[in-house]
């Protein structure tokens, strides 16, 4: 296990040490559960109350906290107390799982697929036809890359993964665990003698560059051309992007939202957890859409909305706080 002082955590952070500690710090924590020896942080103001009963020795701070670190304690401020912690968790996180062989044995790869340098495949996994593996991709066991897939450099790729054929991921993602790339996309089409009739779905999914999907998350591909997720795009867990989709770079899409099919994020958007949005809309650059939100018209760029019908933010606030009242005066 790791153990640092506080100087040399700050030589990371390049911050400003306040106060000092003798204690050698074995681990992050968060300020509540934090022991004598673990560093923790402090990212906004509202959190200092809990300082006083933290038994965390360092804590890592905005430069504008308005509390002392107390006896043998101290804090190191910095800039932004968030972007910080991430690179302390860096400093403790525990090694990737281990593989004794870059390529399994029981690993199937098909001899016309291309492995780059310095990949590594899992025991279990299978490697289609005319796939191609850039350099020092990993792909831990029980991942199924099917016929005509390219995979970019330094992508990281969970078990349970199944990335369908002809798809395209970009170099430096990671795929969590069972997400499933290219699945068919969900289009049917009602008739008379047959019921239902599945509308075949021909084309894929291309991903961007430093993207990251979660676990069981699902991108379907496209009917026609392609389902695109942008360059830099964070998906969280069990979330679905319908075929034909595109989101632009450095959208984040949180755990249980959704997009129907056809679906246009610009650049930046942030969709909250469980929100869903109807098929064929344009959500513009920047725009946010609150959790549990239910979308069933164009989003402006900029705007915030929220609610079921979404509506901007501030009315959907006044909404709310207009029945709260008609409610209480009614009793």
């Amino acid at each position: 296990m790791n153990t640092y002082s506080i100087q040399e955590i700050n030589d990371v952070l390049h911050g400003e040490i306040v106060g000092t500690t003798s204690c050698k710090i074995t681990a992050p924590e968060q300020l509540e559960a934090a022991t004598e020896t673990e560093i923790s942080f402090i990212g906004n103001k509202k959190y200092e109350k809990f300082w006083e009963n933290s038994k965390a020795c360092v804590a890592v701070v905005n430069q504008d906290i308005s509390i002392e670190p107390g006896e043998n304690r101290a804090f190191i401020k910095v800039k932004n107390a968030d972007l910080a912690m991430s690179q302390v968790l860096e400093l403790f996180a525990p090694a990737p799982p281990v593989f004794s062989v870059d390529i399994h044995p029981t690993a199937v790869i098909d001899k016309s697929a291309t492995i780059g340098n310095g990949t590594r495949i899992g025991a279990g996994s299978y490697i289609g036809p005319n796939v191609v593996l850039a350099e020092n991709v990993t792909i831990y066991p029980n991942v199924t890359i099917l016929d005509e897939c390219t995979i970019g450099k330094n992508t990281t790729i969970w078990s349970g993964t199944v990335i369908r054929e002809r798809c395209h991921i970009g170099a430096y993602c990671i795929l969590h665990p069972n997400c499933t790339i290219g699945a068919d996309g969900f289009g049917f089409r009602p008739c008379p003698e047959k019921g239902l009739v599945k509308i075949p779905q021909i084309g894929n999914v291309i991903i961007g560059n430093n993207v990251e999907i979660g676990a069981n998350s699902c991108v379907d591909r496209g009917k026609f051309s392609s389902t695109i997720v942008g360059d830099g795009c964070k998906i969280d867990n069990l979330v679905q992007i319908g075929h034909n989709s595109k989101l632009g770079k450095f959208c984040i899409m949180a755990g249980n939202s959704g997009l129907a099919g056809s679906v246009t994020l610009g650049n930046g958007v942030i969709v909250g957890g469980s929100a869903s949005i109807k098929d064929h809309l344009t959500i513009g650059d920047g725009a946010i859409v609150g959790a549990g939100s239910g979308v069933a018209a164009d989003v402006e760029a900029g705007k915030v909305v929220l609610g079921y019908p979404a509506v901007d933010a501030r009315e959907a606030l006044k909404q709310w706080a207009i029945l709260k009242r008609l409610v209480k005066d009614s009793k």
